[in-house]
């Protein structure tokens, strides 16, 4: 059953600890793989395949004639939403686009940015428990929106050698130029050193397991990462005209993906609160995945009693949710006082699952608190911003003196002379 706390009785660590047992020994099993994919390239790959996917494939890349039939194989009307789910994705990250500037400051001075693309991005989709088109989208149109040159994409195959069906339509309608049978920290490390099959790559992206994000983070500086992402997280924010069955559904949709997962309720009703609570262990029982989503509910499930609903926004800004559904009168009221979050769901007809396939923003999203200071994946994720600077010689006269109390007050002798040495009489010599 689903914890109740009542706010005035709550602890900070009763609102904000989020139950994550981490496994022992991951650390040095990522170095172990990262190490020997470093040093055995493609035949690391195929043997961490045959060892953890249970199949040992020809070759590491998937031909177009594996991605002709997989597409023959999916149902027809999927097809047909996947590439109306790109459409709106594409529509809505079209926005973001940056365009560079040039300014001039002054007479002889040109300051500037211009916006350039990543030239090769890592795309990251995991596999095992269930398969993502969904993230192949979300994570592939924006790199080609920013104008990335090359998207290599890597997910693990299943024992028969094969990429799910869906996983390499949404490949194929996303604009992905390579994809790769590996999955895990083995996959991170082939994107980051590439191997014979897998070109190095300049990011990585997409979610993953324990092992994924451990390998992410070990290899950051070496190569960019977007985030390391944690188990999927929701708190839905009601009032007393919310429908109880509506709210429970919610939560559970986040809770079916991951033991780990969070479903938390923060309400200024008791009433909602102990309807939400009998309602979950209503639909639990007819889940699918009963098993995962109970695991996740009676581990870091919980439901918030607060006084109104501003302290329940107060209290959604401190767990920093990665979705936050506001299921109350007036989303759009409330809206302003949201600080930290993923994405936004505002009303009650706006269930967290609309995010995830349909309506166009990314799905990709900072958890485990870190909406606090980051962001949902974006065109921004797949461009560099270079600056420039242009002075002619009168505008570098100047400022000269400036430059040399400046530089001399830090020590750095070498960086005045620089720009005195020409201006001294013998300096164009």
């Amino acid at each position: 059953m689903i914890k109740i706390i009542d706010i005035d009785n709550a602890s900070e660590s009763d609102i904000l600890t989020r139950d994550i047992k981490l496994e022992s020994g991951v650390e040095n099993t990522v170095a172990e793989i990262i190490e020997n994919v470093k040093t055995n390239g493609d035949s690391a790959l195929l043997d961490y395949s045959e060892k953890f996917d249970g199949a040992r494939p020809d070759s590491l890349v998937v031909s177009e004639d594996e991605i002709a039939e997989a597409i023959r194989n999916v149902n027809p009307a999927l097809l047909e939403v996947i590439s109306s789910a790109k459409l709106n994705i594409e529509n809505y990250h079209k926005k973001q686009v940056r365009e560079g500037y040039r300014t001039r400051e002054g007479v002889g001075m040109i300051l500037g940015q211009k916006i350039t693309p990543l030239k090769r991005v890592g795309v990251y989709v995991p596999g095992g428990t269930a398969s993502y088109p969904s993230t192949v989208l979300m994570d592939v149109v924006p790199a080609k929106i920013a104008g990335v040159e090359e998207i290599v994409m890597t997910t693990p195959c299943g024992k028969d050698g094969k990429i799910a069906p869906a996983i390499l339509a949404a490949a194929k309608i996303a604009g992905v130029d390579k994809v790769i049978k590996s999955g895990g920290a083995q996959a991170v490390a082939a994107l980051c050193f590439g191997t014979e099959s897998v070109p190095k790559v300049d990011k990585i992206v997409g979610p993953g397991n324990v092992f994924v994000a451990t390998a992410k983070r070990m290899l950051f500086g070496l190569v960019d990462i977007d985030m390391i992402a944690g188990p999927s997280e929701i708190l839905v924010v009601a009032d007393e005209n919310s429908n109880p069955k509506f709210v429970a559904a919610d939560m559970l949709s986040q809770a079916e993906h991951d033991k780990l997962a969070s479903a938390v309720l923060v309400t200024n009703s008791r009433d909602i609160a102990e309807k939400v609570a009998l309602e979950i262990e209503n639909q639990l029982s007819v889940l699918p995945r009963e098993e995962i989503a109970r695991a996740s509910i009676e581990a870091n499930g919980k439901i918030i009693i607060v006084k109104d609903l501003y302290e329940a926004v107060d209290i959604a800004n401190r767990i920093a949710p990665e979705h936050l559904e506001l299921c109350v009168d007036d989303p759009f009221g409330m809206l302003d006082r949201v600080e930290n979050a993923g994405s936004v769901f505002l009303g009650r007809s706006c269930p967290e699952a609309l995010g995830d396939y349909l309506a166009g923003p990314n799905h990709t999203l900072p958890t485990s608190g870190t909406a606090r200071f980051s962001s949902a994946l974006s065109v921004d994720d797949f461009i560099k911003k270079v600056q420039y600077i242009y002075y002619d010689e009168k505008a570098l006269e100047y400022v000269k003196d400036s430059i040399e109390i400046f530089a001399e007050a830090e020590g750095l002798h070498g960086h005045a002379k620089s720009v005195t040495i020409r201006f001294e009489e013998d300096g164009n010599e």
